[in-house]
């Protein structure tokens, strides 16, 4: 497969797929598989996760060619050194070269799973959003068959682009909260003293938003963002800049582990201002913990928080900030909210049944016997 820029996961949603992904298919079918990761993300010393084989191959580091660059050389590497079986191209950009397999290894299957209409944030450029357009044609054209991670995503496809795609939405993993310690010692934070927002800090996830709806409200809550720069220090800057030195807003970078169990955790209520999504990974996690959910009103979004949660018109800060000034006034509501958003994303958003429905997939698109497992590969965006 094709997409993540490395595992383990340190930020980003595509690499949190591909990770959980990836384990399961070792684990539950005994399939070899390869993720491809570079080495500014993860350290090429690094050969094996989790059963997981990883192959670290250099690219171009730079806003427009790091994920290019690196998915020429995964998908050679994987033809012409691993002879694959099946190639999984994660995400819209990476698959602009979904037809490179079909010419270097004909017997293989290419499957391509658009996690987003990339060509929509803000963060890119005319040029860029042309060549990621190319990759959704691309992504709907080549591949023997295509993975859309949410209704909206595969209604899309078939409008634009008139392909049949298989739904397989992004998973959560069961989870048991945490007491907040370590964030207590790092960040001052005690449990239900905060708002949260957990994602990588690019202008179309709307920190910007946010920032500007809780300088409106009246509370003694937090706000704390959680993520880092992704190609966007500007960005990055500006929201410094518009956070004043406040010191009820918290930065805090990328955190894993630990500390970002505890910030999930102890967090009064989720929110995701976000202005263009696929099926945002972070609103599943929140919901499994057990939060209180509030998100703009697109459609990726609210195919989660129609059934257990809030919604805001997009991109607009006061209706924004009259929401989470009524769940801030509401703490009731907010309690019983943050049981049903558990409930409804145990049900029907699970790693182990993508990981399954994802198997069936490649099993139906090659002929598997007992002693002819297929050989899987993984390179990323």
């Amino acid at each position: 497969m094709i997409g993540q820029k490395g595992i383990p996961t340190v930020y980003g949603g595509v690499e949190k797929h591909v990770q959980e992904l990836a384990v399961r298919l070792v684990i539950n079918s005994g399939y070899d598989v390869i993720a491809y990761t570079r080495p500014w993300y993860t350290s090429k010393n690094k050969k094996m996760y989790q059963g997981v084989r990883l192959q670290s191959l250099p690219s171009l580091k730079t806003k427009h060619f790091d994920a290019i660059t690196h998915t020429f050389m995964a998908i050679v590497h994987a033809a012409f050194k691993e002879k694959v079986d099946v190639f999984h191209i994660h995400a819209v950009g990476p698959a602009l070269l979904a037809w490179l397999p079909r010419v270097l290894r004909p017997k293989a299957k290419v499957i391509v799973t658009f996690h987003c209409s990339d060509r929509q944030h803000q963060k890119w450029g005319f040029v860029a959003r042309m060549m990621l357009w190319l990759g959704e044609l691309s992504a709907t054209k080549f591949p023997h068959e295509v993975i859309t991670v949410s209704k909206t995503l595969k209604d899309y496809c078939y409008e634009v682009f008139k392909r049949t795609t298989n739904y397989i939405p992004n998973g959560i993993t069961a989870v048991q909260p945490v007491e907040a310690s370590m964030i207590e010692q790092k960040f001052g934070l005690k449990k239900n003293e905060y708002i949260v927002m957990i994602a990588r800090l690019v202008r179309h996830k709307g920190a910007h938003h946010l920032i500007e709806a809780y300088r409106k409200l009246k509370t003694d809550k937090k706000l704390v963002i959680v993520g880092g720069s992704a190609f966007t220090d500007d960005y990055v800057q500006e929201l410094h800049d518009l956070a004043n030195d406040d010191e009820n807003i918290i930065f805090t970078g990328n955190q894993t582990g630990r500390v970002l169990e505890e910030l999930f955790s102890n967090a009064y209520l989720y929110v995701l201002p976000s202005e263009s999504e696929g099926l945002p990974i972070a609103l599943l996690e929140a919901g499994s913990y057990g939060k209180a959910l509030l998100a703009s009103d697109i459609p990726a979004n609210m195919e989660i928080v129609r059934e257990c949660g809030l919604s805001f018109k997009n991109a607009n800060v006061m209706d924004l900030a009259n929401q989470l000034q009524y769940m801030i006034d509401n703490p009731e509501m907010v309690e019983a909210n943050g049981k049903a958003a558990r409930k409804y994303v145990m049900k029907n958003y699970l790693w182990d049944d993508v990981a399954q429905e994802t198997m069936n997939l490649y099993e139906s698109v090659i002929e598997v016997s007992p002693a002819n497992k297929p050989y899987l590969v993984k390179s990323n965006a």
